[in-house]
């Protein structure tokens, strides 16, 4: 009997952890094929590539991201093989059975929960006699003389994770482990109750041995791969078993990164001491679920989270300097209306994590919050991702404002396209970060960007068009508008009251500088072109040229060891002059208008580089000049 594991992946580098387990299980008995293909493929080619592997049973793999595309396959894959059977497994069919039966009518079975055991169960029955009422953890059809029943087994016991077969020794996978993300797990199950999430379903949580996981992780590792995700829903839940994890990759990682999901307040000082003075920078990421500092919203949700423990974990990782982190926002949850959103998202960027994602909550088949959701007035999507569109607190319109956030929060903070320029803009012109990015997102939208495409240089452009809108751009604050050490003390403000703050307080000359050293970093080769008109006259720039190969010791020792000529500057630097003191200001924070900077970013190759990335360098004007007329 031939068996095809499918899955449709959000992405190409995606890999499926859950298609490997039912393989390593049931290998050995069962002809079975892993067939992995993406949402953005043409269903006419899955079908064609499941059609031609001549399957006498097909399972998918189904989630929320997925569980559309994947309904077209099996409708498709029904009326050109009548005979095979369809099995659907996953957390998007696991709860509400009977309408996913009801709804799909070309599906013949749904494994329930874990699969590993049910699935082989099944192949078996399916093989053999039928009888699928003994197969605990299903849902099936049944032809009765009259019409056709949906059937509901009881569900199967939690599986012992040490008698399950490892997922990760397929030979066919090692080409590939270099190129896609390795998802692994060390555990199953979530200590927490959080009423929005899946995982709260789930009591307890079950650990494979030790040893068994580090040998997994070494072969891995030996193998090539280069990016492993793990999937505990808490990996630091028992901090002796994540130290010892920890300790182990430190010592064997060669290269490898990988990939955590953290609950901060809970995370160890000692943990985290150890982190810091033992861990290879760039080794480890933390993805860190917030979702709200909200106290109301976390009690109501059943979340348990104490913010002073997590701003520690936080900023002791982050001043390590070792490990990134990913930190998860959810708008839309219970109690929380659009001003207490306001100060959720001020409060975690002000934390400055690397990557700060802002999601929308999603009433997902099974949780808590989805089978409350009359108590707090939820509309949502009916089809997957069921997605919120409002309640009592936050109407529709309060959400797509919101969106426009995450649309440049997206573009500009997460990209890090132009981090000095953001922080000087969050810090010292708006009200607050989520005042400066929503009001950028209202003038995206009113702009009409979200419906073409933009390349580095239109980043730059269209945040200048936004600040060049701002009332009163350019001069100085006015006493009836607040300092911005007093913006914390205000909820909110209307949105005229954040452009005139913003406008009253930008310094044009200020940022506009911080946006062309921004520019000149984002780019490891000398940019051909520039976003904003370069207007140095030729002879000027000839000029500084030829100084600065006369005379580097005037920029710096490190940039008079280069020993760059005259001719290898034309080629490999660019200047730019800016009027103020840009390393004053990048140190200090202030700005010093009486000395002017020239700037320098060279695009050379370093020694033991591969490729070039920008170095800049600075000059202050005034020395200069003194020194042209001498």
């Amino acid at each position: 009997m031939k068996v095809v594991l499918s899955t449709l992946n959000a992405k190409f580098i995606h890999t499926s952890l859950a298609l490997r387990c039912l393989k390593a299980f049931s290998g050995d008995r069962f002809d079975i094929d892993i067939a992995e293909y993406t949402i953005k493929d043409p269903v006419m080619n899955i079908v064609s590539d499941i059609f031609s592997r001549k399957p006498d049973v097909v399972g998918f793999s189904c989630y929320i991201w997925n569980i559309e595309e994947t309904i077209t396959v099996i409708n498709m894959l029904r009326k050109i093989m009548p005979e095979i059977k369809i099995i659907l497994g996953g957390p998007e069919v696991s709860y509400d059975m009977d309408y996913w039966m009801e709804r799909v009518q070309e599906v013949d079975f749904i494994v329930v929960g874990e699969g590993e055991e049910t699935f082989h169960h099944l192949l078996t029955e399916i093989e053999g006699d039928g009888k699928y009422h003994m197969v605990f953890g299903i849902t099936y059809r049944k032809q009765r003389e009259d019409r056709v029943e949906v059937l509901v087994n009881p569900p199967r016991p939690k599986l012992n994770l040490n008698e399950l077969p490892s997922p990760h020794r397929f030979e066919e996978d090692i080409p590939h482990l270099g190129s896609r993300v390795v998802y692994f797990e060390t555990s199953r199950g979530c200590p927490f109750s959080c009423q929005f999430c899946l995982s709260s379903i789930e009591v307890g949580v079950r650990y494979y041995d030790m040893e068994r996981t580090k040998a997994d992780i070494l072969y891995l590792i030996e193998k090539g791969a280069k990016l492993i995700k793990f999937v505990d829903r808490t990996f630091n839940i028992k901090r002796d078993y994540a130290l010892e994890i920890f300790e182990f990759l430190i010592k064997n990682h060669q290269g490898c990164v990988f990939q955590f999901e953290i609950t901060a307040d809970i995370m160890r000082p000692e943990v985290l001491d150890y982190l810091a003075e033992n861990a290879p920078a760039g080794i480890f990421r933390f993805e860190i679920g917030v979702q709200s500092t909200n106290d109301p919203t976390n009690e109501a949700v059943q979340r348990r989270q104490n913010w002073m423990k997590l701003v520690r974990t936080v900023m002791k990782v982050k001043n390590s300097q070792k490990i990134d982190q990913h930190l998860d926002l959810i708008a839309g949850l219970p109690l929380e209306n659009y001003d207490t959103f306001r100060g959720t998202f001020n409060d975690v960027f002000e934390l400055r994590p690397e990557e700060l994602q802002l999601g929308f909550l999603k009433m997902l088949r099974g949780t808590g919050l989805r089978r409350e959701a009359d108590k707090w007035g939820y509309i949502y999507m009916d089809r997957s991702p069921y997605e919120m569109l409002g309640n009592d607190l936050m109407p529709f319109g309060d959400i797509v404002r919101i969106k426009r956030v995450e649309d440049v929060l997206e573009k500009y903070w997460n990209a890090h396209r132009m981090d000095h320029t953001l922080l000087y803009l969050v810090d010292r012109v708006f009200p607050s970060p989520f005042d400066f990015f929503q009001a950028f997102g209202d003038f995206w939208e009113r702009s009409g960007w979200q419906k073409i495409g933009h390349q580095l240089e239109d980043l730059y452009s269209r945040l200048w068009a936004f600040l060049e809108s701002l009332p009163l751009s350019g001069k100085k604050a006015v006493g009836s508008l607040p300092a911005p050490q007093e913006d914390s003390e205000k909820v909110s403000f209307t949105f005229d009251e954040v452009l005139a703050i913003a406008g009253s307080r930008l310094d044009s000359d200020v940022v506009l500088g911080l946006m062309k050293y921004d520019y000149f970093l984002n780019h490891n080769y000398k940019p051909r072109k520039t976003w904003w008109e370069f207007t140095m006259d030729k002879s000027v720039w000839s000029g500084w040229m030829r100084r600065l190969a006369e005379r580097p010791e005037d920029v710096s020792p490190a940039f008079a060891a280069l020993g760059f000529g005259e001719k290898e500057l034309h080629k490999h630097a660019v200047i730019e002059k800016l009027p103020f003191d840009l390393a004053e200001f990048l140190s200090s924070g202030e700005v010093v208008r009486e000395r002017h900077t020239l700037l320098v970013v060279l695009y050379a190759l370093e020694a033991g580089s591969s490729k070039p990335k920008p170095r800049p360098f600075t000059l202050t004007v005034e020395a200069e000049q003194k020194a042209l007329q001498s």
